[in-house]
């Protein structure tokens, strides 16, 4: 076997196994998302809070969320999120954001600035979850690309050095 081929096998196996890892990190964190019954208003706090973190200190925020696929299956997928504003009227709560994408199935691992950054617009609500009872799960959900979803943004993972790949 080429080594050119074998490397390129060992690349491709390192892109399943983090996969597999984001799959299996995104559940446990919505599980305890449901567990801890965070809410709606909860986690727009927490966005609050990164948007003036992002202002002051151009803090930028790791994010996994799922992404749908042609054939209707759901892989999770990793980025870091610059939160720029959030927008509340009444009962709609959208978040302006800019996505820098650092994983997905199909690219691997990618370093910030590989791919553009895109500006996209979140929507977080509590979702009606009929199987347990007619609990409320929260949710964030991208309204721009429909096949992103579920995005969970995690408060303890922050850069501040990602702000020139943010153009």
């Amino acid at each position: 076997m080429a080594s050119s081929q074998l490397m390129a096998e060992y690349r491709q196996w390192l892109t399943f196994q983090r996969q597999e890892q984001l799959s299996r990190e995104h559940q446990g964190i919505v599980q305890r998302l449901e567990d801890a019954r965070a809410s709606a208003n909860q986690v727009l706090q927490a966005y609050r809070s990164m948007a003036e973190k992002a202002s002051i200190e151009g803090a930028c925020y790791r994010t996994i969320f799922l992404r749908q696929r042609d054939d209707n299956h759901a892989l999770p997928c990793e980025g870091w999120l610059f939160v720029r504003r959030v927008l509340s009227e009444g009962n709609s709560t959208r978040v302006r954001v800019t996505l820098l994408e650092t994983f997905t199935l199909e690219d691997g691992i990618m370093a910030p600035g590989d791919k553009p950054a895109r500006k996209l617009t979140l929507e977080i609500f509590d979702q009606l979850n009929m199987d347990k009872g007619m609990r409320t799960n929260v949710r964030v959900d991208c309204l721009d690309t429909p096949q992103d979803y579920h995005f969970i943004t995690l408060l303890d993972a922050v850069r501040g050095d990602l702000r020139p790949h943010l153009k």
